[in-house]
């Protein structure tokens, strides 16, 4: 049981990391991106600008808590 909760303490650090609203953010993106490209739309698109989106957002909010 030990060895299960240190592979799932790993697992939530590696994707969650510091800021689990970045992990959010991408599991919806990888979503919309997915039914997108299901639905027969050019998709390519919409992951990358939800990735520099969050960033964006993420700097900004690191920025602001630091005045």
């Amino acid at each position: 049981m030990r060895r299960l909760e240190s592979l799932f303490r790993f697992a939530w650090e590696f994707v969650v990391g510091e800021d689990w609203r970045i992990a959010v953010g991408v599991t919806v993106a990888l979503a919309a991106t997915a039914l997108a490209g299901d639905a027969g739309l050019n998709a390519w698109w919409m992951l990358p600008l939800a990735v520099a989106v969050l960033l964006a957002g993420s700097v900004w909010s690191v920025a602001r808590s630091r005045r």
